[in-house]
């Protein structure tokens, strides 16, 4: 019965999300680009349902098994009752069929799905947000406002791969399941070579120049590479460094992409918490950053990144050269700090815990003879950033 009356709250729902933007056109884009990076597939249904069988999976997957694979539940898409019955224990998240109502109100992160009058899942795709968004986790772990741009760090893509039937091969399981929480591999499908590397934010790019760990392109690029090759959008993605020659008619993704950026360049890098960090070791640190620490000769302010197009060789910031030689520039870019405390670990591929870590590679690396006070508050400084 109360998956019934779930399921009867959709229409309501959909009504209650259909707000029209303002007549500005700044306003207007942002608005359709903002309902792109949430809602839009480009078409990968064809892909996740049709190839992936992805339908099928989640037909008898529980929302406690998806929140443990790191899906996240948007609590403004649901209807007042249901938040408090959430809040009240009334909800069964053991049951798959919770799943079912939940996509039926669009409440799934990063996920669309359609859902028919037996509460069958018919169509599955996913969008920008799965990824590059996660929740505040205001209502229960996993369940919370959206917030847009920030890495979903709990979320397992090659765990979620993993289940489809059309990807149990012993070899391409084996990979998929060693990607672990927060990672993901761009170039897998392209080299069959297995590197995952961290999501990265998508917050905090305006004046960025290099938006991607090995800098191949601005955030155009980026977005089509992944909407067509990853996601499996039905559009055009065209580069001869990487033998990518993909064409859609009708394409789904290249008219989508000036509104996509612009909303993802409106997404305001967070502020450090003031808890988060001790102000005057922060304030001693900021005079090792900008001195002994050389840091600013690379990491220049505001964003704390490169101020043009610089790439680094691995070696000279003693990084390993996996994602480098996969990439077409063999190189890496200087990655911004702001906000970097609020998505470790560090480094492309996670190998750095902490920023104590992170200060200490550097230290190490470039011989800079940091005293463990000087390291300590460099570390509060980063954290205040």
């Amino acid at each position: 019965m109360r998956q019934r009356w779930l399921l009867a709250t959709v229409l309501v729902a959909v009504v209650a999300c259909t707000a029209s933007p303002t007549s500005s056109p700044i306003e207007r884009t942002l608005f359709d680009g903002q309902h792109i990076f949430r809602f839009d597939t480009f078409g990968d249904e064809a892909f996740w349902t049709d190839t992936l069988k992805m339908h099928q999976v989640v037909q008898g997957i529980s929302p406690k098994t998806a929140l443990g694979v790191g899906l996240k539940v948007d609590v403004d898409a649901l209807p007042a009752a249901l938040v408090s019955q959430l809040k009240a224990g009334q909800v069964n998240l053991d049951d798959p069929a919770t799943t079912v109502a939940l996509l039926a109100l669009n409440a799934v992160v990063g996920v669309q799905a359609s859902v028919d009058a037996t509460n069958r899942i018919t169509r599955f795709g996913v969008t920008c947000a799965l990824c590059h968004a996660t929740v505040d986790n205001s209502l229960a772990p996993g369940i919370g406002r959206r917030l847009d741009g920030w890495p979903n760090r709990d979320l397992n893509p090659g765990l979620i791969l993993s289940l489809s039937p059309a990807l149990q091969a012993p070899a391409v399981h084996a990979v998929l399941t060693s990607w672990g929480p927060g990672k993901y591999d761009a170039h897998w499908n392209h080299d069959n070579q297995n590197g995952p590397v961290l999501i990265p934010p998508a917050y905090g790019l305006a004046g960025v120049n290099l938006e991607t760990y090995t800098g191949e392109g601005g955030i155009p690029y980026w977005n089509a590479y992944v909407a067509v090759t990853q996601m499996h959008g039905h559009g055009t993605f065209v580069d001869p460094r990487t033998g990518d020659a993909v064409r859609y008619n009708p394409d789904l993704v290249t008219p989508k992409l000036p509104a996509l950026q612009q909303y993802e360049l409106s997404l305001t890098t967070p502020p450090a918490p003031a808890d988060n960090f001790d102000a005057a070791a922060a304030a001693r640190g900021q005079t090792v950053f900008f001195g002994a620490g050389t840091c600013a000769n690379c990491h220049v302010p505001p964003q704390y990144s490169d101020g043009g197009f610089g790439l680094h060789n691995p070696a000279e910031v003693c990084a390993d050269g996996g994602l480098a030689t996969r990439g077409t520039t063999g190189k890496y870019r200087t990655t911004p700090l702001r906000a970097l405390s609020l998505h470790p670990p560090y480094y492309h591929d996670g190998s750095l815990a902490t920023l104590a870590d992170v200060v200490t590679h550097y230290n190490t690396c470039l011989n800079l003879g940091l005293n463990s006070t000087q390291q300590a508050d460099l570390v509060q400084f980063l954290k205040s950033l």
